[in-house]
């Protein structure tokens, strides 16, 4: 990046990540011990952008790690470490602080050092806003030590994130109410992030398109009752206010969804 280009990130909220990896494919809902290894993988995200990876296969654990990472890094310079004790960034995501937290938190750390992103994105015309990675790997961790004695990581993260926050180009997830969704259900959680990147009332996706987001790789009648609990699980939670099945106009699969905004429910629609 070069010298006149920020390298802070805007204030942002526990749970912030930005629109384009929240739109696209990045984290799979896998069942344990299902993970692939992706190289060079055009992730399924929106016409406006596109995202390839190389890596083993994320979840939303990973989505987890990776939001609070960036907001432990929000004061920094990024390019510089950040101190990052192991112990209060698992008990902010809602896991145990036992050894094999601590175990499973050093593999994703690793693992997370190793993916590597490529992202383009272009305005609406068309033309080129930007590209990450094409040149120089971009990875969602560029490095980290750690210190087992006292556990504390000192994780430096790449400066060319602050390009994916541009113009505002991110959404927020109520985090109380992640930590509410119940286990076993990571699908709920990458719906949660998929709706926090718009503010339109309802919000309106193709079945077809939500399988290839979530990744979900069972057959399709499996997935539309795993989507119906999903939705069921977010409107439990008060993220969504209702949710409903519907065709569109060409008569395609589609599920309508609204959603609270601050804590309040949409007067109409």
């Amino acid at each position: 990046m070069p010298a006149t280009q920020p390298r802070q990130l805007p204030a942002i909220h526990l749970g912030t990540l930005p629109n384009h990896l929240n739109r696209a494919a990045l984290f799979a809902v896998i069942r344990h011990g299902d993970r692939v290894f992706h190289r060079q993988v055009r992730l399924i995200s929106r016409s406006d952008c596109t995202v390839e990876y190389t890596g083993e296969q994320l979840d939303e654990a990973d989505a987890d790690i990776v939001m609070a990472l960036l907001h432990a890094a929000q004061t920094a310079h990024l390019g510089t470490p950040v101190p990052v004790n192991r112990a209060e960034l698992l008990r902010s995501i809602g896991r145990s602080t036992g050894n094999s937290d601590y175990l499973w938190f050093h593999r994703r750390m690793r693992a997370l050092t190793e993916a590597t992103l490529f992202v383009q994105a272009r305005k609406p015309g068309g033309d080129l806003r930007y590209q990450i990675g094409r040149e120089t790997a971009f990875h969602i961790v560029a490095a980290f030590d750690a210190d087992e004695a006292t556990g504390m990581y000192a994780v430096t993260l790449d400066p060319r994130w602050v390009k994916l926050f541009s113009n505002h180009e991110y959404g927020r997830v109520d985090w109380a109410k992640r930590r509410e969704i119940r286990r076993g259900q990571d699908m709920a959680k990458a719906l949660q992030r998929l709706f926090s990147a718009s503010a339109d009332q309802p919000q309106r996706h193709s079945v077809a398109s939500l399988k290839g987001f979530t990744g979900y790789q069972g057959r399709e009648r499996d997935f539309l009752r795993g989507l119906q609990r999903a939705l069921d699980e977010l409107v439990r939670v008060h993220v969504l206010v209702r949710w409903r099945i519907e065709s569109s106009a060409r008569g395609v699969q589609q599920i309508a969804a609204w959603t609270y905004r601050d804590g309040i429910a949409p007067l109409s629609g």
